[in-house]
This record gives structure tokens, C-alpha cells and sequence, in this order.
């Protein structure tokens, strides 16, 4: 296949029916702009100039017939440059989130609402899933960013920051009055109903090690796959339910809830942002990570 850059001289000679115009439109030498059509001459096995007295004419035989093409050709490159400047410098296209329907909820939203506000012409899709999900979808570029539960052990992903802290609490309703305004042993909790998350969550796997360095296990007499929902049954009453306070934290404070005040607390956690290793981020992408740098 012949060098494209040929074929660039070739146009801008005809454009400007000089070798010596084009050379200076070229910030190349007059002999290497006439070295390059005699090239592409002997690649093509045609004549594509007449050289006259008037400078240089696209001959009948050769020039004529490919000039409409290559600069209809070069011209549908020039343009595919252009938007992938574009995409570098301007804020366009989508951008796939993934995250669980929690930290959409509780974490994300404000900030989604205020890059929308922003970049009207980003079109963002939200990709619902767990942290275990999002790990993976993150990892075959199915979604672009990623908010998943710290820590990530997986390092096929490219952590980027820790863009929020939980702090997981046990509340209950009014009708345990008999945990409130005092301090509580997590061994007295299991005389009461506790609800938890369900087991194959990070939330859950970090509780468990916090009790087993206390050299004790607490067996949940419900599980559920969602704070929303397990914060609906804590507040009809079905129990004590262990979740984090910044999701619980209007209940608490408008007094429908009460948080238990335990000893020893349970240790807080993160949700981290990542993207995909080695992918460059486009604009729009970088200015939404950016919000939370």
C-alpha cells in the first residue's frame, strides 16, 4: 500500500499548482515534495502531473481521476482526527458507571446530578451490580468507572481514589428501648433479632473478621441482599440491623431510629474508585473522576 503522506503531497501540490508553494504549505524542502510525486508516480505506474510554464497541472491519464478520491480520503481522516481531539478536549459522548444501587443512591447521586448540569451533552448509563460485579464489568470494559466496597484485592483494575467512608453502626427502633442511651456489648446483641447483609458481600466479610479478632462469631437471624430493604424491615420492627450510618443517617437524625452505641465500635470502610488498567481516559471521563480527586 502506498505511504498516505504521499499522497497528502500529492494533494497539496495540486491544490496549489507549485512545487514550491506546496514545499512552504509542507514545511518541506522543493526536492523532497518533487521526490515524493516522482515515489508515488513509480508506485502508481502513471504520470500525475503535466509540469508547464504555469507550474503544475493534474495530468488527464493519472492526476484527474484520483484527485476527487484522495481528497475526499484525506478529508474523511482530517475528520476522524478531529473527534478524537475532541474526545480529548471536549465533553461529549457517555460515560457507563457502575456502582451497587446504595452507593448510587447515597454516595453518587449529588455528583451525578451536578456533572449533568455541567456537561448537558454527556450521556451517562448507570450500571447497577454489587462490588464483585462491578470488579468484573470494570475489568471487561463494560462499564468505564467504577464506585465498588474497599479494599480492591483485584489488580487487574487501576484503583484510583477512595471517594467515600462508611461506618457501619447497629440500630434498631423504639421498640428495643432497653439498647438505648447506653453502651452495649456486641455479645448482649445476640439476644436480640440481628439482620445483615448476606454473606458474600464485603461489608460482611469485613464484619466477620472484626469478630473473629474478638474471638467471637455472630450468626444473623436474617439476611438480605440490600441496605434499602433491610432498612425498611429495622424500622417496621423485625430487629437490630447492622448497616452503615451514612445510609441510615435521615432516620437516625428525624428519630424513627436510634443508633446502638457499641463497644468496642465496628471499623469504618471505603468505596474506592476504579477504571480499567491501561485505557486512556477520554475528556469527558476525566473530568467526571476528577470530582472526585
Amino acid at each position: 500500500m502506498v505511504n498516505l503522506e504521499l499522497y497528502r503531497v500529492f494533494y497539496t501540490v495540486a491544490k496549489c499548482g507549485s512545487l514550491t508553494k506546496a514545499a512552504d504549505h509542507l514545511y518541506i524542502s522543493q526536492p523532497a515534495v518533487s521526490q515524493a510525486i516522482k515515489q508515488l508516480e513509480g508506485q502508481l505506474g502513471t504520470v500525475l502531473f503535466n509540469r508547464t510554464h504555469r507550474g503544475m497541472e493534474l495530468s488527464v491519464q493519472g492526476g484527474k481521476p484520483i484527485f476527487k478520491e484522495v481528497e475526499e480520503a484525506l478529508n474523511l481522516l482530517e475528520t476522524a482526527e478531529n473527534k478524537l481531539t475532541e474526545l480529548k478536549t471536549t465533553a461529549t459522548g457517555m460515560i457507563r458507571v457502575g456502582a451497587s444501587d446504595s452507593i448510587f443512591s447515597h454516595i453518587l447521586a449529588d455528583k451525578i446530578v451536578t456533572f449533568h448540569e455541567k456537561y448537558p451533552g454527556v450521556r451517562i448509563e448507570l450500571v447497577t451490580g454489587t462490588s464483585p460485579e462491578t470488579i468484573e464489568q470494570i475489568k471487561e470494559s463494560r462499564v468505564d468507572v467504577g464506585f465498588v466496597n474497599l479494599p480492591i484485592e483485584d489488580k487487574d483494575v487501576n484503583f484510583i481514589c477512595t471517594v467515600a467512608h462508611l461506618n457501619d453502626v447497629f440500630v434498631a427502633g423504639n421498640n428495643y428501648p432497653q439498647l438505648k442511651n447506653r453502651e452495649v456489648q456486641l455479645s448482649e446483641l445476640q439476644n436480640f433479632p440481628i439482620l445483615m447483609i448476606e454473606a458474600n458481600t464485603v461489608a460482611r466479610r469485613a464484619f466477620s473478621d472484626f469478630t473473629k479478632n474478638l474471638g467471637t462469631t455472630v450468626n444473623p437471624d436474617v439476611e438480605v441482599a440490600s441496605w434499602d430493604f433491610m432498612l425498611k424491615l429495622v424500622m417496621r420492627g423485625m430487629g437490630v440491623g447492622c448497616l452503615p450510618r451514612e445510609y441510615c443517617q435521615e432516620e437516625i437524625e428525624s428519630g424513627n431510629l436510634f443508633e446502638i452505641n457499641l463497644v468496642p465500635s465496628l471499623p469504618a470502610r471505603g468505596v474506592g474508585l476504579a477504571v480499567p488498567k491501561n485505557v486512556n481516559l477520554p475528556y469527558a471521563l476525566k473530568e467526571f473522576v476528577a470530582m472526585f480527586n
